[in-house]
């Protein structure tokens, strides 16, 4: 990071800054990343040259958005370890699951379009990765110890789980019956024999 960078930002180009990011995230997510970026600089009120002294690629931008999303997604499944019923863990992890999941729509996506430019996805997502993972781990443990997940199951599988339940209901669409009946199927099989 260059020494202006480091310095904390004006209170308008800090407003700026999280506009853009908001305008971003929801125009991305939405409409997927081919959106041009002048286009969210028109809807989130600022010029072209505003967005890219904050972001001076599209990449960094769509790097800035992902790590955001993460972040958010890394503070959601805190609350929800930290709000669980001790008595039912299992729940708390299957509300982080459903939560992972449905967060992750359109992440694939992101994470194509930077690694085409050459952006290091992995390094850029560790540290929130980092932090959903350990508490996911957590919450397994512990429901594992309560009798409500099978003992077979170790993070590495539920991983995997989370990723293929996410590309499987990518892949239904916007039936909300058939996506409450995949995580029903995936949550039953989760519980021990």
């Amino acid at each position: 990071m260059s020494g202006a960078q480091e310095r904390p930002l004006r209170a308008d180009a800090a407003r700026n800054r999280a506009k853009v990011l908001d305008v971003a995230t929801e125009v991305f997510t939405t409409r997927g990343v081919g959106v041009p970026t002048e286009e969210i600089a028109r809807a989130a009120g600022v010029g072209v040259g505003t967005l890219f002294r904050h972001f001076p690629t599209k990449e960094a931008l769509l790097e800035a958005v992902m790590v955001r999303r993460l972040e958010a997604m890394a503070a959601m499944t805190a609350q929800l370890a930290d709000r669980a019923d001790p008595a039912e863990p299992a729940e708390a992890l299957f509300a982080c699951f459903r939560l992972v999941v449905e967060q992750s729509a359109g992440k694939n996506e992101f994470a194509r379009a930077l690694a085409a430019a050459g952006v290091d996805v992995h390094a850029a997502l560790r540290a929130p990765t980092g932090e959903i993972q350990a508490r996911l781990a957590a919450l397994l443990s512990r429901a594992q110890r309560g009798g409500q997940i099978r003992p077979d199951l170790g993070l590495p599988e539920l991983l995997a789980l989370l990723v293929g339940t996410g590309t499987t209901l990518e892949q239904l669409g916007g039936d909300p019956a058939a996506r409450e009946r995949i995580f029903d199927v995936v949550f039953d099989g989760l519980r021990p024999r």
